[in-house]
């Protein structure tokens, strides 16, 4: 059982994480977005995450096509996406190399692909920040789109 109502019988790290309830909501060791808005029993979204509409998936899905990006496509949903997946190494104009997530914590997030192009925008969001950016396959030439403050 999770506090978010995913079903992670499938996932290829359920025996890695810990499990979100047995932690609770800290499943690789850091917290998870979800489980911090999720796992409080007065939430109304408490154990239905990915069952029901959430204001917080709602909010962050404004947010991001809010930024107005114009050749990517509306954001539709997130996903729960470990830091590990999503914590590309960017290089800032002064050549100084930096990750921005933490490995071992849940965010929510989606790969979208650019219209007309190939390459990816990643998208990756808390309840404090938003990151898109853009990528090549695997996440190679990973670039900053926007970085910002909720």
């Amino acid at each position: 059982m999770t506090l978010c109502g995913l079903d992670c019988s499938e996932c290829g790290l359920r025996n890695e994480c810990s499990g979100c309830v047995e932690t609770n909501g800290h499943p690789f060791g850091a917290s998870c977005v979800i489980a911090a808005c999720c796992g409080n029993k007065s939430c109304e979204n408490h154990g239905r995450f990915f069952e029901v509409s959430c204001s917080l998936q709602e909010q962050l899905i404004k947010e991001f096509n809010a930024l107005g990006i114009a050749d990517m496509e509306e954001v539709t949903g997130l996903n729960a996406l470990r830091g590990a997946f999503v914590n590309l190494q960017y290089t800032l104009p002064g050549g100084q190399k930096i990750k921005f997530w933490d490995d071992d914590r849940i965010y929510l997030g989606n790969q979208i692909c650019r219209k007309n192009n190939n390459r990816c925008y990643g998208l990756t969001a808390d309840e404090n920040y938003l990151l898109v950016c853009e990528y090549g396959d695997n996440g190679s030439d990973a670039e900053i789109v926007v970085y910002k403050r909720r």
